[in-house]
């Protein structure tokens, strides 16, 4: 086939369309609270001086939209430190885009909630890579943010807002992931297990990747249970847990 026949197949095959994103995660600052091991975006305790402004950020929601209607995340560092997240927010829900947050779990109470909600952010994500309060915070960086993230996961609950559990599954935490499941399934939140990609400080967590054959091993675990659980599941961050399903 001609070069260019094969380019008009390409383009009848795969309709222009389906190469609009369907998620769109926008790192809304890179200041953070905690200091977690494996933050791909390298987090600090203050903003970069070249963050983008509302109007920076609402200018780029109006060219997502002029693409697509994605799911658009707001995610940092810790977005809530941010003092326009909920400006940002409402805007982009009145263009029509599902918003969602993810957070850390430490600024959540119940003023923070309801500005969410009145912002129009539809889910909320608090991560928890531990069971406990030792592997959680070893795993953070900072002593108590185990019981913050359990406090405002509840605070979530509370207010009805929609809200998931994302997991990192290191070497650190992987006999954890039962109990951090169960634990998930009892605040009622949906669970999202994120599998280590070593991008930004988490490149130094190289010796705490799961080995092929036990990765392997997790997600057909995961495609197990799923069937027997009443808690949701959605394993992220690796693609081949299709295959196995």
């Amino acid at each position: 086939m001609q070069a260019k026949e094969r380019s008009q197949q390409d383009q009848h095959d795969f309709p222009q369309d389906s190469y609009k994103p369907r998620l769109i995660a926008c790192e809304m600052t890179r200041r953070c609270n905690l200091a977690c091991l494996h933050c791909r975006a390298s987090a600090q305790s203050e903003p970069s001086p070249d963050e983008l402004t509302a109007e920076e950020w609402m200018r780029l929601v109006d060219e997502i939209v002029s693409l697509s209607k994605p799911i658009l995340i707001l995610t940092g560092g810790e977005p809530s430190l941010r003092r326009n997240i909920y400006k940002i927010a409402e805007y982009a829900t009145n263009k029509e885009l599902r918003v969602v947050l993810s957070s850390n779990g430490i600024n959540i109470n119940k003023e923070s909630t309801k500005r969410m909600k009145n912002a129009g952010i539809k889910r909320l994500s608090v991560s928890l890579d531990g069971a406990t309060s030792q592997t959680h915070d070893n795993f953070r960086g900072v002593k108590g943010a185990f019981k913050e993230a359990v406090r405002g996961a509840k605070e979530a609950k509370e207010a009805d807002l929609d809200f998931q559990i994302n997991t990192t599954i290191t070497r650190l935490n992987l006999e954890e992931v039962p109990e951090i499941l169960d634990l998930a399934g009892r605040l009622g939140a949906v669970a999202h297990p994120f599998l280590l990609v070593p991008v930004g400080r988490a490149s130094q967590l190289k010796s705490q990747e799961i080995p092929a054959r036990k990765y392997e091993e997790i997600l057909c675990w995961f495609a197990k249970i799923r069937e027997k659980i009443a808690l949701p599941i959605k394993v992220t961050c690796a693609p081949h847990y299709y295959r196995i399903l």
